[in-house]
């Protein structure tokens, strides 16, 4: 705003001053010569409070003061004019009682302007935040709105008070508004995330933080609602998601591209042996006298068969598949033994010895399939390419799979290796994107594999292998057990 605006509207606030000071004089001057020259017999003078509470709407502390002075001195002024020769004691309490009523009237007066004053500072200070700050009732009607929510929302103050907020800005809540209310009621607040809707028509979500006010009976009578936008922020958050999600698309891909030589013997097999039992089945079937009996477990074979192929490639069309997570009951050693099934070629070129552990009761976690798979195969084959300058004898890998409880319940899959290890000084940073022992290794395998974990709301770690020669990595994956397992 131009100088030349500001002072025009000062000039106007001081103009309109002004004129409310000379009506309060006009009215104070009625009411004096009233009080003096009328024949009524009463406290005309009482009056006078109306003249100092109209004041106190528009002149401060000082002026105020003033007023009131001037008031309780017209109101002895009449009474001397009057009673000048015969002071009686009606009259006198009359005056006196005038007086008091006055000065009582000024001293609350001045004690809500100290009040108004001090609500006008915090009001003030509400207009400095950049977060949208609104105050509503107990019916949910907006009582005040700062000039971040006017920013953020696009309606004024004077067009958002009065207005239910949540028909307002269409809100729509994380969970039904009847169970958060009853929250805000229980514990005096509320945190969360909330979709508004502007002025013009933008969608746009809120960190919502309520906090409740009650009287001095403890009776909810409003609710400051404060809304920080972070609507670029979850933005960011989506568009993060999805390229971890088509990163962990590619390391499967590029996995599956190391694991071919094992998907093409896991194939054949079954393959192989749907040939050899249609052979059998033919030769059962050409003799002089056909028998039956082996030509049908002949084919029930093919046909065991020819499903544990269609299962392998649906296993592998999943792995390959681009997809959000569904998490629902898995067993991971099921899991485990599918993955063992996939490695079988790698750990025979690599010279490796498989050691398996599972405990036979371990109870079910809530999880995606092919996203915990995916771990457990970077895990291994990370395991089995680091033995390969270790002797022969030394090449084993153990995999084992056990009940957790040492922070809350949950299942502990572990993945053990004889190689070299890693330097103590490169564990902190092992599981860092980019970061990798290989040679030609991108670096993201174990990054992307504690991004899976901690999406399960476990956790992953790694250490040096267990006994004196401290030698090969230990890694260890544990993840919480689905709600049904633990009541």
């Amino acid at each position: 705003m131009s100088a030349s605006g500001t002072a025009s509207i000062q000039d106007g606030a001081t103009n309109r001053s002004r004129g409310w000071l000379a009506l309060a004089a006009l009215w104070a001057a009625a009411i004096f010569l009233i009080d003096t020259f009328s024949p009524l017999d009463m406290a005309i003078a009482v009056l006078y409070v109306v003249v100092v509470l109209f004041a106190a709407s528009f002149v401060e502390r000082a002026g105020l003061l003033i007023i009131a002075g001037a008031c309780i001195a017209l109101t002895v002024l009449s009474f001397v004019i009057m009673h000048a020769d015969n002071y009686t004691l009606s009259a006198t309490m009359r005056g006196l009682v005038s007086i008091a009523a006055i000065t009582v009237t000024t001293l609350l007066s001045l004690r809500n302007q100290e009040a108004t004053r001090s609500l006008r500072d915090q009001a003030a200070l509400l207009d400095l935040s950049h977060d949208a700050i609104f105050v509503r009732d107990t019916a949910d009607i907006i009582t005040s709105w700062n000039h971040g929510a006017e920013q953020l929302y696009g309606w004024s103050r004077v067009e958002a008070v009065g207005q239910e907020a949540a028909a307002l800005l269409q809100t729509r809540f994380p969970a039904p508004r009847e169970q958060i209310v009853a929250e805000v009621l229980r514990t005096g607040r509320w945190d969360g995330e909330l979709v508004h809707m502007t002025r013009d028509g933008r969608s746009v979500t809120t960190l919502s933080r309520w906090s409740l006010q009650r009287d001095a009976r403890g009776r909810p009578i409003a609710t400051m609602e404060t809304n920080s936008d972070i609507t670029e922020r979850k933005r960011a958050e989506n568009e993060l998601h999805e390229a971890q999600v088509d990163l962990a698309h590619v390391t499967r891909v590029t996995t599956m591209g190391e694991l071919t030589a094992s998907i093409a013997h896991e194939v054949n097999q079954p393959l192989a042996a749907i040939v050899t039992n249609g052979e059998a089945c033919l030769r059962w079937l050409r003799r002089p006298v056909p028998d039956m009996g082996e030509a049908e477990v002949s084919v029930e074979r093919m046909i065991a068969n020819a499903r544990r192929a269609s299962e392998v490639v649906a296993r592998l069309r999943a792995l390959a598949r681009r997809s959000e997570p569904v998490h629902v009951q898995i067993d991971l050693g099921e899991v485990i033994e599918e993955t063992v099934m996939l490695i079988e070629r790698e750990l025979s070129n690599h010279g490796v010895r498989l050691h398996l552990a599972i405990d036979p009761a371990l109870p079910p976690v809530l999880g995606d399939r092919v996203q915990l798979q995916q771990v457990v195969i970077n895990l291994a084959l990370n395991a089995i390419q680091a033995m390969d300058g270790a002797a022969d004898e030394r090449r084993r890998l153990r995999i084992s799979a056990a009940p957790d409880d040492n922070d809350a319940p949950g299942v502990a899959i572990t993945v053990e290796d004889d190689g070299p290890g890693v330097d103590e000084e490169k564990l902190p940073v092992l599981f860092n994107p980019f970061f990798s022992t290989k040679k030609d290794g991108m670096g993201l395998g174990l990054s992307i594999s504690r991004s899976i974990v901690e999406a399960h709301g476990g956790r992953i770690f790694a250490a040096r292998g267990d006994g004196t020669a401290m030698r090969g990595m230990r890694f260890t994956l544990v993840l919480p057990l689905a709600k049904e397992s633990v009541s």
